[in-house]
């Protein structure tokens, strides 16, 4: 498999316009209008490993995949909840698909994959506690239960995460990758950050973020989990590179949290870009990884 070289990232970025949608507001505009006009597709590639079989039903509304390691010994151990990034715009990629096949095949843990509306038609009043409802659903079934999530999905599951909390649920681990946290986008530490980051800027994230909150108060928990409070959540693992401008806000929640008491992995990738886990690059292969060994059952 081929692995491309950290610096030719940013210019792929800029080369197919991925960047577009968050540097120009009404490009930001376009894509919400584009994605209610014309759906795309989350259905789960074709191929994806042989050690994994997949399965839909629809649970209050909403499409949900389970993905079971076909090896496992036995039962599998445990289950992840995978919560997909994409700006609350954009529906589950193919590299989330991949990764989420890998916890499943690797971790001999099954994982639940909720396709959950995106904006203008959900927010997150209604979708937050839909992550959470999943979750409950299955810690009640007796099945140890991690979060995960990258980017808007790192947002979703960290307000799950706080909203279980608050309902006597605390969760083994929640695992985040490049989380949007702060939706106010006030941190002045993104102004720093802003010139070297290839593909995110406070335009268009200004814009989805205005259509997900709807009508919560920006700095509501389910909307920017940064201002909630830490106390008696479970141990988390941050990934962030230092490209991104979202690492400002992912520093105040390390802080937060190790004020908290809570246990909190935290790996900082010097030179990577936004959800770099995902992508083709030594660090991002090496931190797949480790995202995987942390969505391990203990039992």
């Amino acid at each position: 498999m081929v692995t491309l070289p950290q610096r030719a990232v940013p210019a792929i970025l800029k080369l197919t316009g991925r960047n577009k949608v968050f540097w120009d507001r009404e490009a930001a505009e376009q894509r919400v209008e584009d994605r209610v006009l014309r759906p795309r597709s989350f259905a789960p590639p074709k191929r994806l490993r042989a050690e994994v079989s997949i399965t839909r039903e629809e649970i209050r509304g909403w499409p949900v995949y389970t993905i079971t390691p076909r090896a496992a010994e036995g039962e599998p151990q445990g289950n992840t909840v995978f919560v997909h990034g994409g700006g609350w715009v954009s529906e589950i990629a193919a590299q989330h698909w991949r990764l989420a096949a890998g916890i499943a095949a690797e971790s001999a843990t099954t994982v639940t994959v909720p396709i959950y509306p995106l904006v203008p038609l959900g927010t997150a009043e209604q979708v937050v506690p839909g992550v959470a409802s999943l979750v409950r659903d299955s810690v009640d079934r007796g099945v140890e239960t991690r979060l995960f999530g990258d980017s808007a999905g790192g947002q979703i599951a960290l307000s799950a995460a706080l909203q279980l909390r608050d309902a006597g649920v605390v969760l083994p681990r929640t695992v985040l990758l490049s989380p949007a946290l702060d939706l106010t986008w006030s941190n002045p530490g993104i102004d720093l950050v802003q010139p070297s980051d290839p593909w995110l800027a406070r335009p268009g994230g200004r814009h989805f973020s205005e259509l997900w909150r709807d009508a919560l108060e920006v700095t509501d928990p389910r909307v920017s989990p940064l201002h909630g409070d830490f106390a008696g959540l479970g141990p988390l693992s941050v990934f962030i590179g230092t490209r991104d401008i979202l690492n400002p806000d992912t520093q105040l929640l390390l802080q937060a949290a190790e004020t908290a008491g809570v246990e909190v992995d935290f790996y900082e990738r010097e030179g990577e870009v936004h959800v770099y886990a995902l992508l083709p690059t030594a660090w991002g292969r090496q931190d797949r990884q480790r995202i995987i060994e942390a969505l391990r059952s203990s039992a």
